[in-house]
């Protein structure tokens, strides 16, 4: 290695959370240097001209986990990041009708109460329950996750957190371990009774996630999407103007406003290792830098296959990355439109344009869901997918030309390796096909609105990205997964066996998402280790 290629840390990809952890870092006097393979940093918070004219956020979405204290610290607004907030929560489409859920509490009762008065009248405890679980869990993301076996800082922070659900009433603290432990299908049966509103909050459970709807510990994966807060609002969603590449954008500028060296095309072949400890990076191109630190953003299986050798690693972990799962049978599509989908149920005036800014849902009820897993278990993908589709340009118009629109569409469950042989390389096009059929059976006009389109499959989105089986959360978010067991036992507080490698993305706590915190929380790591030399 040469002079001049050495800093305190380096941090392997520029995605958002690699580049919250070079933030911190380098907001402590740290010097940094971010290695990222693409041309463009942004990771899964991409925006990209899809199509002539058009552009939207190519995988990730919506905004509503970016941890508020990250926004501050980081300066997001003040570096070029707007959120536009949506005025309400799901439209759900259904055969036939619609459920609306706007955001005030009567008005979503008077909704709900022409499918069930019963579900009608329970609605607002259940929402009680949601908006404090999420508080409980947005303070755990926050927090480092204990390590079995660890020291008394382990166990501090176990006393700690134990705490926070110590303060629940013993009501909440029966729900919240129902919650963790139980599928989303039962608990919702518990709570409702109609299909409909059972079907849209189902839904939450499986995005990025694939299983059943009575897989049990999938009503944790419902919290996972409800802890964020915008605004002080819990489980509200936001757009970032310009997508959400905006927010890497920010993030980037701000690290070079403290001096961080981002490198792009970038792209690293190993980690060097000697003795136990990381000294330094090989890149692909054949550059080297060395380091103290290396901070890495990469799926833990790719950071320990791909980048070190498991052999430099214990054998108890050898085995547990080996095993771990990864696969959220995800397929993203965002279109061009020449005008707005028409969906049969749902008026074009004041009201339902209001409806189409939020979240637009296909998801009927817990049957269809299984229906979707079912399928895709036998034939690879399912003919009547889980969609969630966002419309960004009915509140941002920097994304189309006038009067026309891009519509995102987040679909389940497509599994990413196919049975008979079968390569998504081949299946794709025709799997579009068939998921804009879907969308035509509610709106007629949506099939002859397309200009464009562009398609990632889960062999896209680990290509691409490089999580692999295509997995959005870099790994499951299964209860053998998340806290203290992400990514393996013993390793969740973002050290791992080799000296001075850090695991700094979605797979480490609190997991998937773009909330910033895999990131912060590992750069406090890092900097407690940084100063005890």
């Amino acid at each position: 290695m040469v002079a001049g290629d050495t800093t305190d840390a380096i941090v392997i990809g520029g995605g958002h959370n690699g580049l919250c952890c070079a933030a911190y870092l380098a907001r402590s006097g740290l010097t940094v240097r971010v290695l990222e393979r693409h041309s463009v940093v942004g990771g899964a918070a991409l925006t990209e001209e899809f199509h002539p004219g058009f552009r939207n956020s190519v995988f990730s979405y919506l905004v509503s986990l970016l941890d508020r204290s990250v926004m501050d610290d980081l300066e997001l607004e003040k570096h070029g990041l707007t959120l536009i907030h949506r005025p309400g929560g799901s439209l759900s489409l259904l055969p036939g009708d619609h459920l609306y859920l706007p955001r005030d509490t009567q008005a979503a009762q008077a909704a709900i109460a022409r499918f069930s008065k019963a579900d009608a009248e329970v609605f607002p405890a259940f929402e009680d329950m949601l908006e404090d679980m999420g508080e409980l869990v947005r303070g755990i993301a926050r927090e480092i996750p204990p390590n079995f076996g660890g020291g008394w800082a382990d166990l501090w922070r176990l006393v700690r957190q134990a705490n926070a659900f110590r303060r629940l009433s013993p009501q909440r603290q029966i729900e919240l371990s129902e919650l963790m432990t139980m599928s989303i299908g039962d608990v919702l049966d518990r709570w409702f009774e109609s299909d409909v509103v059972k079907g849209l909050y189902g839904f939450e459970s499986i995005i990025g996630n694939y299983a059943d709807a009575y897989t049990p510990g999938t009503a944790y994966v419902l919290l996972h999407h409800v802890f964020g807060d915008i605004d002080g609002r819990t489980g509200a969603w936001s757009y970032a103007r310009g997508g959400m590449g905006a927010i890497s954008e920010a993030m980037a500028s701000y690290c070079q406003s403290l001096g961080v060296e981002i490198l792009r095309d970038a792209a690293v072949a190993r980690v060097e290792v000697e003795a136990g400890s990381a000294k330094g990076v090989a890149l692909e191109d054949g550059r080297r830098f060395s380091a103290k630190v290396i901070a890495s953003n990469t799926h833990p299986q790719v950071l320990f296959g791909q980048l070190i050798d498991p052999s430099d690693t214990p054998k108890h972990f050898q085995q547990r990355i080996a095993g771990y799962q990864s696969e959220s049978a995800t397929f993203r599509m965002n279109v061009a439109l020449s005008e707005l989908p028409r969906f049969e149920t749902v008026d074009h005036d004041v009201q339902g344009l209001m409806a189409m800014q939020n979240t637009i849902d296909i998801c009927p009820s817990l049957d269809y869901m299984t229906h979707a897993y079912n399928e895709a278990g036998s034939r690879g993908w399912t003919s009547k997918p889980v969609i969630s589709m966002c419309i960004p340009t009915l509140v941002d118009d920097s994304l189309a030309p006038p009067g026309q629109h891009v519509m995102s569409l987040f679909c389940q469950h497509f599994r990413r390796h196919l049975p008979d042989e079968q390569n998504w390389d081949e299946v794709k096009e025709q799997v579009a096909d068939e998921i804009i059929d879907v969308v035509a059976q509610y709106a007629p006009n949506f099939r002859d609105a397309i200009v464009g389109r562009q398609i990632n499959s889960p062999l896209d989105i680990e290509r691409k990205l490089n999580m692999l089986g295509g997995d959005i959360f870099h790994g499951k978010l299964s209860l053998n997964q998340i806290f203290s067991l992400r990514p393996v036992g013993g390793y969740a507080d973002h050290r791992m066996p080799v000296k001075g490698v850090y695991l700094c993305g979605s797979g480490a706590h609190p997991g998937g998402g773009v909330s910033g915190l895999p990131g912060k929380n590992a750069a406090s790591v890092i900097l407690k280790d940084f100063k005890r030399g």
